[in-house]
């Protein structure tokens, strides 16, 4: 039975135990949060060798879309939390257990609305009235022409259930509507589907609120700036000048949506900003790959927070350290990674360094990140960049 406050040894009968759906590197580094607050943590995945398996107490290796699968497991464990860090799951499981009295981070509810695109933007845009860019959901290609047409092109693509840009692009004219919509059924978690067609939004700027729900409240972290390619996060910066009308926007979207998803955690709070005007994109109800550069900016990473909020622990004010900027490391081909360079890389001042631990890499994947902090945005960029640019990845 869940107890705040309350935590036994690890491998013991009062063990707090946590079952963490979904063991990729943001749910490493929540896995190390957990055991540094004395948690027993089991780690599961699709995949043998995933980066929070490596630091788990244990580990299971199934399809976790299988439902089946997924209730041998609970039942196998017992877990006090089930902390689901991926969308692709089975969470109509997830909504039976907690209807029994199961606890999941942060609702069950949160983890079926943000498990596709559909779910959370027709709360938001629908429900909430949030300002979104214009959208429409689609289940053939020639549905999506017909939305581009509409909207205009350029316009974008998207599977409703995917992350790291998978499935997604920028759609700039009918002609590349085939190759687009065939993209999309390929590159979606749960295979080939309906998808989203949103409207081009030629935004200044990207964002992404880091949004904790805790015992003692909601707060906002400082704006985190991020650049995204084709949907995957490449680059991002701690905190993000703006406005302070537009930054009481962004706020107020943020605790909007996390307000009504309930529960406790960490959200990540995608936003566009034309202007001074905010739009909402998207949420993960769980820590975003754009925060991992709270690792050298905050005083608690979202990692950190996280933890204390999902054990029911009351979380302090955010405090910004330091600026800091962000710099994934990508894998470019097919084998398994190794890492040259760290002796360099660390000699950039006030550098960190995380090598995911990914057993193997295919096509392009994120192996690493390196971050920064300085006086300013400006020279935390230029640092990261020398930390990035010092690491030579090999695929063997």
């Amino acid at each position: 039975m869940f107890n705040p406050g309350s935590i036994g040894s690890p491998n013991t009968n009062g063990a707090m135990r946590v079952l963490l759906l979904g063991a990729g590197e943001l749910g490493k580094e929540v896995v190390i949060e957990l055991q540094r607050l004395g948690c027993e943590v089991i780690a599961c995945d699709r995949y043998d060798g995933a980066p929070a398996m490596q630091v788990a107490h244990r580990s299971h290796v199934f399809p976790m879309l299988d439902a089946m699968s997924l209730r041998r497991v609970i039942a196998q464990e017992k877990p006090d939390l089930i902390v689901p860090e991926i969308e692709a799951i089975a969470t109509d499981v997830l909504v039976e257990l907690e209807k029994a009295g199961q606890r999941v981070v942060p609702t069950a509810r949160a983890a079926r609305l943000t498990m596709n695109r559909e779910g959370i933007r027709r709360l938001a845009a629908e429900e909430l009235k949030l300002p979104t860019s214009p959208y429409r959901f689609v289940a053939t290609e020639a549905e999506a022409l017909a939305a581009g047409q509409a909207f205009g092109f350029p316009c974008v693509l998207k599977p409703l259930m995917s992350s790291s840009g998978h499935g997604q692009s920028v759609v700039k004219s009918a002609g590349d509507m085939a190759r687009a919509w065939k993209l999309s059924q390929e590159g979606a978690r749960s295979g080939a589907g309906r998808c989203i067609v949103e409207g081009f939004i030629r935004f200044d700027y990207e964002i992404t609120m880091l949004t904790v729900s805790a015992v003692n409240g909601i707060q906002c972290c400082p704006p985190v700036g991020h650049i995204q390619i084709d949907g995957d996060y490449r680059e991002s910066w701690q905190p993000c000048p703006m406005s302070e009308k537009t930054l009481e926007a962004a706020q107020r979207i943020a605790k909007t949506v996390v307000g009504n998803l309930g529960g406790w955690g960490i959200f990540g709070v995608e936003c566009f900003v034309c202007g001074e005007d905010v739009l909402f994109s998207e949420v993960s109800p769980r820590p975003h790959d754009t925060g991992l550069v709270t690792i050298g900016s905050q005083q608690w990473s979202e990692f950190a927070l996280h933890a204390r909020a999902i054990l029911g622990l009351p979380v302090p004010p955010i405090r910004l350290l330091r600026p800091s900027f962000s710099v994934a490391l990508l894998g470019w081909g097919d084998g398994v990674p190794a890492f040259s360079g760290i002796e360099q890389a660390l000699a950039v001042p006030e550098s960190h360094l995380r090598l995911f631990g990914k057993p193997e890499c295919r096509g392009h994947r994120r192996l690493g990140v390196a971050v920064a902090s300085g006086d300013t945005i400006e020279e935390a960029r230029q640092r990261a960049h020398q930390v990035a640019a010092a690491v030579t990845i090999t695929l063997n």
